[in-house]
């Protein structure tokens, strides 16, 4: 089959065996994918977790059709329209474990299914899951232009939230984050941008924080939380190291979380999976959640596709169709 392959030259299409589904394990043949910053990375040979490297199939995020079932797969049947978030998914044909799927709306084509699984189970997990967010409270999103960015906004106005406050460096994208939720749009790069924030909290801070930026914003969001307010790290888009300033972190008694995919067990995947399907899946099916498009691209094309990417001008989600 034609597959997405990290390889001695680079990124390129090429032929690799079909795999084949075992224990709780489903075989898709897949229509279309979502385009995500890991899969720049691992484009460029860097590692992710365990994956990443010569010989790696690209991509985590796609849709389509099961096609075979693993003899413990539980819950689906070939001819299932689903989508779902996991290794190789650049390909005719990738493997899913039974439960980090969703079941396609049949009110939703391919390409707009394939934007959705990694900004929900991401997004959910940190605001509602880890961030706790509750009816009335304030939360701001740093890096909010990105699928799961306009996820996360949609997901705290789902939930309640009083203030929605957005992040974006570039001034296109923040004109745009009120369609997805947010009171407030803020320039990261902007040093003002603290007193903005607690202009708009009455002074206080916000009640929670979820963070995909993190170095150099990383003790600036320290100063626009409120005490005992939250701050989840979910990206560092803004670099992995930078000060910190614990005198702060301490004197305000911030619960600051970290979150990753990358060294969850599949059994705490599958729970996220589930808590998104009972909390939030009717307002996937009545499109309240939903992430715009930016640009399909043909497979063969992927490679255009990623420098769309890399060149960071887009909105919401990369789409690749097969």
């Amino acid at each position: 089959m034609k597959a997405y392959v990290y390889g001695a030259n680079g990124a390129e299409i090429t032929d690799v065996a079909k795999p084949s589904p075992k224990g709780t394990q489903v075989l898709v043949k897949v229509h279309a994918c979502g385009l995500n910053r890991a899969d720049l990375g691992m484009t460029k040979g860097h590692a992710h977790g365990s994956a990443g490297g010569v010989g790696t199939v690209l991509g985590i995020e796609w849709t389509g059709e099961i096609a075979a079932l693993g003899p413990n797969a539980k819950g689906v049947k070939v001819g299932d329209r689903v989508m779902g978030s996991g290794g190789g998914a650049f390909a005719e044909y990738t493997l899913a474990d039974h439960g980090r799927l969703f079941r396609n709306p049949s009110n939703m084509n391919f390409e707009e299914a394939a934007t959705l699984p990694v900004a929900l189970s991401t997004m959910h997990n940190a605001v509602v899951t880890n961030g706790a967010l509750q009816p009335g409270q304030t939360v701001l999103i740093q890096g909010a232009s990105s699928g799961v960015g306009l996820m996360a906004m949609q997901i705290a106005r789902l939930k309640g939230a009083k203030i929605v406050i957005g992040s974006s460096t570039d001034a296109t994208r923040r004109g745009r984050l009120k369609e997805f939720g947010a009171d407030l749009a803020i320039d990261s790069s902007d040093p003002g941008w603290v007193k903005q924030v607690l202009e708009a909290t009455g002074g206080e801070g916000v009640d929670l924080i979820v963070d995909q930026v993190s170095g150099k914003v990383a003790s600036q969001n320290l100063a626009a939380t409120k005490i005992k307010g939250r701050i989840v790290n979910v990206g560092r888009l803004g670099g992995t190291h930078a000060d910190f300033n614990f005198d702060l972190h301490a004197a305000r008694r911030i619960q600051y979380i970290g979150v990753t995919f990358r060294t969850r067990s599949i059994e705490e995947v599958r729970e996220i999976f589930d808590e998104v399907r009972k909390d939030i899946w009717g307002a996937v099916e009545s499109r309240k959640l939903q992430l715009p498009i930016d640009k399909v691209y043909k497979f063969e094309d992927i490679g255009k596709a990623f420098e769309h990417m890399e060149a960071n001008r887009h909105l919401g989600k990369i789409v690749v169709t097969l």
